[in-house]
């Protein structure tokens, strides 16, 4: 089963997969909440590629619900980034694997199967940031509140660390100004800072944005 929202890549990737001859693709959501209402009327699948960033209800979200719901499927992590905190709360969330989507289809291929003979898929680069998160980290609080950053709230971050006004941050992401003084304030509390300098600094510093 696919989920993303995007529905060129959904369904160049419904194509590529049945191309590989030994997947058949049951059908595809759009969502987290879509992809619960199709298990209802649809065989359960053995692999969900999950897109992480997604709406309504985010693949952090649908993983939790399927670890609870349906832990006999297999789900293999889809994102546009591999921050150390997406993986880390991808795979504790109880995906089996993660993965780019700019990877060639051979990686696809080799990921799928490694799911269906392993039950994971784990590449060198995710062992890796496993490994940072767990000893690069001193500080217990500091390794929780990664953890728990969204990627919507990372992306934002990232945006932060520009020249760029909350207001022309805000179309970047295509949301609205009041929902980013939303994420602003979360982060605030969350991160425990209390201005935009304060914000990029812990970017900065915990390497979600590096400085060349």
């Amino acid at each position: 089963m696919l989920v993303d929202d995007h529905v060129l890549l959904r369904s160049g990737l419904a194509s590529l997969i049945r191309g590989f001859g030994e997947y058949e693709v049951l059908f595809e959501a759009c969502s987290g909440k879509d992809l619960i209402r199709q298990l209802k009327e649809f065989p359960r699948p053995d692999i969900i590629l999950l897109d992480i960033n997604m709406p309504d209800m985010d693949g952090f979200e649908t993983a939790c619900w399927l670890r609870r719901h349906c832990p006999e499927i297999k789900v293999l992590a889809l994102s546009m980034y591999d921050t150390d905190s997406s993986v880390v709360r991808m795979l504790k969330n109880g995906a089996k694997g993660y993965i780019l989507k700019d990877i060639e289809a051979a990686e696809l291929r080799a990921a799928l199967d490694s799911i269906v003979e392993k039950g994971y898929y784990y590449t060198d680069n995710v062992t890796g940031k496993l490994i940072h998160m767990i000893t690069g980290l001193d500080e217990p609080r500091m390794r929780v509140r990664l953890m728990t950053l969204s990627e919507r709230e990372v992306e934002f971050m990232k945006l932060v660390c520009t020249e760029w006004t909350y207001k022309e941050i805000a179309d970047r992401m295509s949301l609205s100004p009041r929902t980013i003084d939303g994420y602003r304030d979360a982060l605030f509390e969350k991160l425990d800072v209390k201005t935009r300098v304060g914000l990029a600094m812990y970017a900065v510093k915990n390497g979600i944005v590096r400085i060349d």
